[in-house]
């Protein structure tokens, strides 16, 4: 089968399309024929090395790219139970010390990370769910902030974002989003009671012109850091997207990042909502396999709507 592997760090230029053997799934897992793949900025991280530099992946030879899978159940695993050949699901593969990821015509992952796909949504749609979608919702969960409490949320047109706005107000929040002119529309129609321009001057003080004494929360996906948590109450929280991005726990607030982990129970609540229509999913565009190169240079490029996604 193909692969997309790296086995120097750098620019795109250094995502290899090689020939390896196909994997086998071991006890409790499960083998899938991958019809799509995300392309998310986790996948840019780790092709540059930055991730090994900090510590965070060990020495390699060859390193797997990808972490958002959609396909088809081929083989299974000693022991599984709850899918069967021919069943259309979604994972996440969130091991960073692997040698195959996601960008590859198969990929075999624990039974525990995958769920059903969304009824009647394509591959391509449905993989962009499982990373931002499990951040988004495991985010809210490390917030936990009751019903009528309000919520910041940056980057709120975003892949993380635009999720976190939709689940949040599920949960009976009130979100305001930080989002360009732009985007005003779709981030109010995903649910969003306020909206505060992006690249405002004084992010916090136009908050607290809208929320007087700040928000009770803040889930930072556009890693804008102190100029979040200014917009935050004394003793609320506050929640970054990234290791590295949370800032210092001023005035009491309560300050965390979420390391993002695969669920597939949680995954099969947030599909079922996805199937029902209740969670968009957005696909900036396709591009085969063979062309993972550029689709890190378009996503290094800025301004997509949606995902970029690979289709073997």
């Amino acid at each position: 089968m193909r692969a997309v592997v790296v086995r120097r760090f750098g620019g795109p230029e250094v995502l290899e399309l090689i020939e390896v053997p196909d994997p086998e799934p071991g006890p409790g897992q499960v083998r899938l024929r991958v019809e799509a793949a995300g392309v998310n900025p986790v996948d840019a991280v780790t092709r540059s090395g930055a991730l090994a530099a900090a510590g965070l992946m060990g020495p390699r030879e060859t390193v797997g790219i990808g972490w958002d899978a959609a396909g088809t159940v081929d083989r299974l695993g000693p022991g599984v139970s709850g899918f069967a050949p021919g069943d259309r699901v979604i994972g996440l593969r969130d091991r960073l010390d692997v040698p195959l990821g996601a960008y590859a015509d198969a990929l075999v992952l624990d039974a525990s990370a995958l769920a059903p796909a969304p009824a009647g949504v394509s591959a391509e749609a449905a993989a962009t769910l499982p990373l931002n979608g499990l951040t988004a919702l495991q985010a809210l969960d490390l917030l936990a902030l009751p019903a009528g409490a309000t919520l910041l949320v940056t980057g709120a047109a975003g892949g993380v974002g635009g999720f976190a706005g939709q689940l949040a107000a599920r949960r009976g929040l009130r979100v305001v989003a930080v989002a360009g002119e732009g985007d005003t529309a779709a981030v109010r129609a995903a649910g969003a009671d306020l909206v505060v321009p992006r690249g405002a001057a004084d992010l916090a003080a136009e908050v607290r012109s809208l929320v007087p004494g700040g928000v009770d929360g803040a889930l930072d996906a556009a890693l804008l850091g102190v100029a979040a948590l200014g917009a935050v109450r004394n003793r609320g929280c506050f929640v970054a997207v990234s290791a590295g991005a949370a800032p210092l726990g001023l005035r009491g607030v309560r300050v965390d990042h979420v390391w993002v982990a695969a669920d597939g129970a949680a995954l099969a609540g947030l599909s079922a909502l996805a199937g029902r229509g209740e969670l968009t999913l957005r696909v900036a565009d396709t591009l085969p396999l063979d062309r993972a190169a550029a689709a890190h240079h378009r996503l290094a490029a800025g301004g997509l709507r949606g995902r970029l996604v690979l289709v073997p």
